[in-house]
């Protein structure tokens, strides 16, 4: 086997994952406290401030790392910017860690 893109992927998603505030945004947005501004489809940067604690640069810095790794979504709508996870990027990461939960086989 050789080296590949989706290792690339694979790396770039643990990278984007080895965060834990990172974890903390994707666990809000799992199961979001609607908040101020946040919606049935999205949640909107003001309210990963408030539940983090930090500020608008630390979550955008945050949020950037998480849409460039494809873990969520990122859609303007006026001034916002509404966030939600990209369920199809974990099934996709899922898959790819399958070959490594498998027994291997004996010499």
């Amino acid at each position: 086997m050789c080296y590949s893109a989706g290792m690339e992927n694979l790396a770039t998603t643990f990278k984007a994952l080895g965060d834990p505030v990172r974890l903390a945004i994707l666990e809000f947005l799992k199961d979001p406290v609607q908040d101020c501004c946040s919606r049935s489809d999205g949640v909107c940067a003001c309210d990963l401030e408030a539940f983090l604690g930090v500020s608008q640069p630390t979550v955008s810095h945050h949020m950037k790392i998480l849409v460039q790794a494809g873990l969520i979504r990122a859609e303007k709508r006026g001034r916002w910017v509404y966030y939600s996870l990209n369920a199809e990027a974990f099934a996709t990461v899922c898959r790819e860690l399958e070959p490594f939960h498998e027994q291997p086989a004996t010499v």
